[in-house]
């Protein structure tokens, strides 16, 4: 497990830090459509406490993030019921960007640019510690899962 003292302070760190949030750094090395699996094995851990961070948008063009474990996948229909949406799709790389201020890869629930709702499938609450991306590729903070209710989300079943 790579534990880092030197590690970037990104916008995802100083929201943490302002919500006196602790939080554990690991960095690894990024590897390009590696996803959750190259980053769990990296660190060590289990894929199922490694969450990622989906940006969404509805069929208004509303965004919206979806945390998910990284062993699951979402499914868009059941979300959109769930939400009230009639349809939800993938943001593109260009527009998740816009809103959250992050590249994809490296995007963070916490510190984006715009605020956006969030939804926690609700499996995750279960876990004690998750590893969710701290705002920069290759950077995964350690966080308890109660964490996440600083994002104000919602919960959802929506893992398949």
């Amino acid at each position: 497990m790579s534990k880092n003292s030197k590690y970037p302070v990104t916008p995802a760190i100083r929201f943490l830090r302002k919500h006196g949030i602790g939080f554990t750094p690991h960095l690894y090395d990024y590897q390009e459509h590696g996803g959750t699996a190259h980053s769990a094995a990296a660190l060590g851990v289990a894929e199922h406490q490694v969450i990622k961070t989906i940006v969404l948008q509805d069929e208004n063009g509303r965004g919206l993030f979806a945390l998910m474990h990284g062993d699951r996948q979402i499914s868009t229909r059941n979300l959109a019921r769930q939400t009230g949406a009639k349809h939800i799709e993938p943001a593109t790389p260009q527009q998740a960007n816009k809103w959250t201020g992050y590249l994809v890869g490296g995007t963070s629930p916490f510190g984006s640019k715009t605020a956006l709702p969030v939804y926690v499938e609700h499996s995750i609450w279960a876990l004690d510690t998750i590893y969710i991306n701290g705002g920069k590729r290759g950077f995964l903070v350690a966080i308890p899962a109660a964490a996440l209710h600083s994002l104000q989300p919602q919960t959802v079943e929506v893992a398949v």
